[in-house]
């Protein structure tokens, strides 16, 4: 968080002066200052790392690694797919399979796919991504933010204006109430009249902030999916042109892999696989130029 600029209080205590040793509190005792000094990194990257360290590849006995290792989902029982591999296997072997099962005693099915089959689906789905984005940046911005029309922009606009007043109000109400407290104390105005103002005007103080919470709310929504755009954009132009995957491209690109049970359509085996990207999500691409099934 300090990173963040916030500021986190009462992260430990001592259970006397007299005793030198600190106690770590819970996330619960603690207190979080939002915005108190510069940040280093964006929020969205500081929990983008939190994330990846939270899913270390660790080395396997054949001392191999899952490039999607910490990634892939269940698509049923939201458990993640672990890495198997082994010393006999010749790397084409080696697959993720659902942590639930377990030899067909556990609580789930096989979702099972093979690691070579699932680097050409992310790699492909990350070639379209691209492509569109270079091909026509301005379709692929409609496409992200399908939601975002022109009249989104002019309320957002209006509810930015609105804001601005509402605080200068909230502002001029506390010198207003000032006024009439010196104006009571000085015996200017009763008391019984103090009182009736003074109720009017808190009222619309508290009205006042209410609307300001609720329509900075809309607003920081609104720029924090601008600025995911402007984040994810940012990755598609540092690694054009890749020719193969790598942890880094994985990390940066890929926030989930949720795999699907494999069914049978017309005698062969087909396999869904969903692809959750960093800071925009899922994109649902044109059935003509994205297939939702891929071979496995």
């Amino acid at each position: 968080m300090d990173y963040c600029g916030h500021t986190v209080n009462f992260k430990s205590y001592s259970k006397s002066h007299k005793l030198k040793k600190r106690i770590p509190t819970t996330k619960k005792q603690q207190a979080v200052f939002y915005n108190t000094h510069e940040a280093i990194v964006e929020d969205a990257v500081f929990e983008r790392v939190q994330e990846l360290r939270a899913n270390k590849r660790r080395p396997t006995k054949a001392d191999r690694q899952g490039l999607f290792s910490g990634l892939v989902y269940c698509a049923d029982c939201g458990s993640k797919l672990h890495f198997a591999t082994c010393k006999s296997f010749n790397g084409s072997q080696d697959h993720y399979r659902c942590a639930k099962y377990k030899s067909n005693t556990g609580s789930c099915t096989a979702h099972f796919i093979r690691e070579e089959v699932l680097k050409q689906i992310v790699w492909s789905r990350i070639f379209d991504v691209t492509a569109l984005f270079f091909d026509d940046i301005m379709a692929f911005h409609e496409m992200m933010y399908q939601q975002r029309s022109a009249e989104t922009e002019k309320e957002i606009k209006r509810r930015k204006r609105e804001v601005g007043q509402a605080q200068k109000r909230i502002a001029e109400l506390d010198r207003i109430f000032k006024r009439i407290y010196e104006d009571d104390i000085s015996g200017a105005i009763s008391h019984d009249r103090f009182l009736k103002l003074s109720a009017e005007y808190e009222a619309e103080q508290r009205e006042l902030e209410e609307k300001v919470k609720a329509d900075q709310q809309e607003v920081d929504t609104y720029e924090q999916n601008k600025s995911d755009f402007d984040s994810f954009a940012a990755i598609i132009r540092k690694y054009v042109g890749i020719k193969e995957l790598t942890p880094a491209i994985v990390n940066e690109f890929i926030k989930k892999i949720i795999v699907h049970a494999p069914e049978k359509v017309d005698g062969k085996r087909v396999q869904k696989v969903d692809i959750v990207f960093n800071f925009v999500g899922e994109i649902n691409f044109l059935s003509a130029t994205q297939p939702k099934r891929q071979g496995a």
